[in-house]
């Protein structure tokens, strides 16, 4: 589960924030109320980033150009069961 801090309060209490992301629960920190930033240990931005490269090089292989389709305009007939 996310914990949420406000700036002043995560500033303050940075040892138990950072503690908590090693814990491996995501960090959220709020600044002027709105959601700014979220600390989260190393060893999960390393996955994160090796996911991202992982999406990244599938795409790459993805067909460039516009995908032309066609609609199967076969008309659709009611059937009756049972």
């Amino acid at each position: 589960m996310e914990t949420s801090w406000q700036l002043q309060d995560a500033k303050a209490k940075f040892s138990e924030v950072v503690d908590r992301a090693l814990q491996g629960e995501p960090q959220l920190v709020t600044k002027r109320g709105q959601a700014a930033v979220v600390v989260i240990s190393h060893a999960e931005y390393k996955r994160y980033k090796q996911a991202q490269k992982s999406l990244l090089s599938a795409l790459g292989g993805a067909p460039k150009g516009e995908l032309k389709t066609q609609r199967d305009r076969t008309p659709v007939t009611a059937t009756r069961i049972g």
